[in-house]
């Protein structure tokens, strides 16, 4: 991968993880099922780790309130435009120009949904303090270290970070 789409990955990750805290607050830590970029079974460990206060989870959810109208119609085309593509794949015929054209439509998509999770991320990273700003780095590039190392065939024990 080139450095800048690490970056983008990163960000995007990061904005999945404030994300997930939004949709915490009415759920028990520890028992989180998975509801897309609203919820997911790290949220309640973010939430631990990041120790959030119920005035900052009720600020997060808000966030992701005021944003859920513009993201979810982008998750959707996501997901509509990798089943046009699915179904260009099993039909047994290859129509490279169609092909093409959901990949354009899909780029499209894609670079208006990481806009949008970078514009909610940064007001969502707003609501935590600095020392929360800190462990919230430092667990995504952990995060991030981990999945590079898995990208790059690496097994946990050879890591020593873990």
């Amino acid at each position: 991968m080139k450095p800048k789409s690490l970056k983008i990955l990163a960000v995007v990750l990061l904005l999945s993880v404030v994300a997930a805290i939004a949709a915490g607050q009415s759920m028990r830590r520890g028992h989180m099922r998975g509801n897309g970029m609203f919820g997911g079974p790290m949220m309640g460990y973010y939430i631990h780790k990041l120790d959030l206060t119920e005035a900052q989870q009720a600020q997060v959810k808000a966030i992701m309130t005021k944003e859920k109208p513009t993201i979810q119609p982008l998750m959707l085309q996501m997901a509509q435009g990798h089943a046009q593509l699915r179904e260009q794949v099993m039909s047994g015929s290859f129509d490279e120009a169609k092909v093409r054209d959901l990949a354009a439509q899909q780029s499209q998509a894609m670079t208006e949904l990481i806009v949008q999770y970078a514009r909610t991320g940064s007001e969502m990273v707003q609501v935590l303090t600095p020392e929360q700003k800190t462990k919230l780095a430092a667990l995504m590039n952990e995060h991030e270290q981990r999945f590079m190392n898995r990208m790059q065939g690496k097994t946990p024990e050879a890591t020593p970070s873990q």
